[in-house]
């Protein structure tokens, strides 16, 4: 099912932030989000997230939905190894199949490392695996490849496109060369 958002408005304080929005986004489909800071990019899918309700207007399509997240900030557990975090959303994903995935992006030298060793990159690396790990229906992203290296980040890019493909993704970023990767639907805030 698509997810549609009528007429949605938010605001904070006198901040109006979304005024009389409404889009579909496409079942299946990766959707890029784009916009100049403070258009409401981040509030848009805190509203997808149900972390926040908007002011007015209705979102539909996402009753029954498993949602997982890419967040600007890691959110990661500090004190655990990083397939310990994978697991943390998926228990019934194997050690093995947590370690593939995270050998698949670099991480092989690092297994039994706690998190909280890591650098931004390798954070930011287990940060994405988690949300692809965890069990989901839509995938909400926030600026996700944030702080990665040219290299790194291209091997992240084509991970990341493979094992969403066929599924509801809505990711923003400000990098133009992102979107272009992905190609697909393009929403301007």
């Amino acid at each position: 099912m698509d997810i549609t958002l009528r007429h949605v408005w938010r605001s904070f304080g006198e901040k109006q932030v979304l005024r009389d929005f409404s889009h579909t986004f496409p079942q299946g489909e990766l959707t890029v989000v784009m916009g100049p800071s403070g258009c409401g990019k981040t509030t848009l899918l805190s509203l997808l997230l149900g972390l926040q309700a908007p002011d007015r207007g209705e979102i539909l399509g996402l009753e029954g939905l498993k949602k997982s997240a890419v967040f600007q900030e890691d959110r990661l557990c500090e004190n655990t190894t990083a397939q310990a975090n994978l697991r943390l959303v998926n228990p019934s994903l194997t050690r093995e199949q947590a370690n593939q995935a995270l050998t698949a992006l670099g991480l092989g030298d690092s297994l039994s490392q706690p998190v909280r060793e890591f650098s931004g990159g390798m954070k930011r690396r287990v940060a994405i695996l988690r949300a692809l790990l965890a069990p989901y229906d839509v995938l909400l992203c926030d600026e996700p490849f944030q702080g990665l290296d040219q290299d790194t980040k291209a091997l992240v890019l084509t991970y990341f496109r493979e094992k969403t493909r066929g599924k509801t993704v809505i990711l923003v970023t400000h990098d133009e060369k992102e979107a272009e990767f992905f190609g697909g639907p393009l929403l301007l805030l």
